[in-house]
């Protein structure tokens, strides 16, 4: 019964601690996530900055999986090549090893000043203390859950079972990193399995091989949270799989000398298990770093390209489903969805012909604004013969549906005549924008794509608190947009030579992205103004 009563202590524990990293992960994205994305969507002209931009995006996430992920998106849109995205990736690992190491430092007292900080913030209007709140109570939360975990433990060390079971994986090293990497994909987390294993009196050969599972397991789901993605983004979560597999078992073999020294330094106050899990990593880095080039084209041919079919037909407008206006619906929505997955590609290709200066991304780009008036027009023409028994509801429904592919085509035709136009007369005219000037308008293209996947969502779910975050994010361009204006404009005053060649081609390429922003962000109106939080287009103070 006390063993029943132990484990039950130490289920509740690791769900407190999962609860908290959840907490962490979301009051970052909340607070910081747009800065954190555009660290790493910019963080990656070098090696050294890839890495630093993978460590530094989880030490503010508190995953190595939500940062593998994010950076799966960027490959996605073609915004990150293969070997600095394998680079962000080794140093997500890194920062996931350091985020064991603060949270096993023996600061626990101090929890619930950080739950009582996080309560008090949160209860704030701004959206960035609110999620810092959330971040400093989730955080809390994951100290107060170790030392639960440290309680709940105690016991078991004694315990002759435990004792034999511990005696057991230490004559099977295999088998405990198995069990390890198992444990890790059931936390999702790396890190949750390393302070498992930190809490548990173990053998420093055994702990070291628990370490080397849990760092397999940790890769493991990002791979199936990318199953059904690209070909490109498949490979860096694949690589990283193996990559840290790879570098797992050859360490196998030396983990008892490698548990006999870090038991022998003891210098720190977070155990073995944390220093083994930093140090696994720092090697691993060292070593994959100068082959991640070599990684990328093995990976290339591990999970080759495929062509993608069927992309000129529409995928739901089911002639069958307009008699029944829900399922017509639902089925135009998707396809208004789509639209939108179009829309973004050609952005991605505009954003890849202006920071390659290369005009070949550029020439899809006016494939795809044809295919975005013939979707938009596919859509009004099946709307338009929906069957006469839909409801005020649906009729409302399928205003706001029409509102939107309106709305998506006219970004299509911003982006083909204004944006792609622009970056043409970039690449023609060999134009090179200042460091400043070209880091302003590569954010404002990485918040287009953040504002686009939120109001795709919107669109989809009509959140009332998501659409006030769309109308918040536009005022948050529209600064943007106005301070980047400000600051060429100094630069212009200050002499600049690059400054004022490429004065005409800045200031029209921030105006049709904030244009662009402007019909994302218009999909929230209806929705803001059913429930009187919209005055003349602008938010009431809640």
């Amino acid at each position: 019964m006390a063993s029943l009563l132990a484990f039950i202590q130490i289920g509740g524990a690791v769900a407190l601690l999962l609860f908290g990293l959840k907490l962490v992960q979301d009051g970052a994205t909340k607070a910081f996530g747009l800065r954190l994305k555009t660290a790493i969507g910019l963080g990656t002209k070098t090696g050294l900055r890839a890495f630093f931009s993978g460590l530094v995006a989880t030490l503010g996430l508190q995953s190595s999986t939500a940062t593998a992920l994010l950076t799966a998106s960027f490959i996605d849109r073609g915004m990150i090549r293969g070997r600095m995205a394998q680079i962000v990736l080794l140093g997500a690992n890194v920062g996931t090893a350091l985020t064991a190491v603060i949270v096993s430092a023996g600061i626990e007292a101090i929890s619930p000043l950080l739950l009582l900080l996080g309560y008090g913030l949160g209860r704030r209007q701004a959206t960035v203390w609110v999620g810092t709140g959330k971040a400093l109570t989730g955080i809390g939360l994951m100290l107060l859950s170790l030392s639960l975990l440290g309680a709940a433990t105690d016991p078991l060390r004694e315990a002759p079972a435990m004792a034999s079971f511990i005696g057991l994986l230490d004559q099977a090293w295999p088998v405990a990193l198995v069990f390890a990497a198992v444990l890790a994909v059931l936390c999702s987390s790396s890190l949750a399995a390393v302070l498992l294993v930190l809490s548990l009196d173990l053998p420093p050969g055994l702990a070291v091989v628990m370490v080397l599972g849990a760092n397999i397991g940790g890769a493991v789901p990002p791979v199936l949270a990318t199953l059904t993605s690209r070909a490109a983004t498949r490979r860096l979560t694949v690589g990283n799989l193996i990559v840290r597999s790879a570098g797992a078992l050859l360490a196998l073999p030396f983990a008892g000398l490698a548990g006999q020294a870090l038991a022998a330094q003891d210098i720190w106050t977070s155990g073995l298990a944390v220093q083994a899990h930093l140090a696994f990593n720092l090697v691993l880095a060292m070593l994959v770093w100068p082959l991640a080039r070599v990684l990328t084209r093995i990976l290339r041919h591990m999970v080759p390209d495929q062509e993608e079919a069927g992309e000129n037909a529409p995928q739901w407008l089911d002639e069958t489903a307009l008699e029944t206006p829900p399922l017509a619906l639902a089925g135009a929505s998707r396809q208004a969805l789509a639209i939108g997955d179009v829309i973004e590609r050609m952005l991605e290709q505009t954003r890849v012909g202006f920071r390659k200066n290369d005009a070949a991304p550029l020439a899809e780009v006016a494939k795809l604004e044809e295919r975005v008036d013939l979707r938009q027009q596919q859509v009004k023409t099946y709307l338009s013969r929906l069957g006469r028994g839909a409801s005020e509801t649906e009729r409302r429904h399928t205003i706001t549906i029409l509102d939107y592919v309106i709305n998506l085509e006219h970004v299509g035709d911003i982006i083909d005549r204004g944006l792609a136009v622009q970056v043409r007369k970039k690449i023609g005219l060999q134009l090179h924008f200042s460091d400043e000037g070209y880091k302003e308008l590569d954010t404002m293209f990485l918040q287009t794509f953040e504002v686009l996947k939120l109001a795709q969502t919107v669109f989809m779910t009509r959140d009332r608190d998501l659409a006030r975050r769309l109308m918040e994010l536009k005022v948050e361009i529209r600064n943007q947009e106005r301070q980047s204006s400000q600051r060429h404009l100094i630069r212009l005053r200050e002499g600049l030579e690059e400054t004022r060649e490429t004065s005409s081609v800045h200031l029209d390429i921030l105006r049709d992205l904030k244009r662009i922003n402007a019909h994302f962000v218009s999909v929230a109106h209806p929705i803001l103004d059913e429930e009187g939080l919209l005055i003349e287009s602008r938010l009431r103070g809640g």
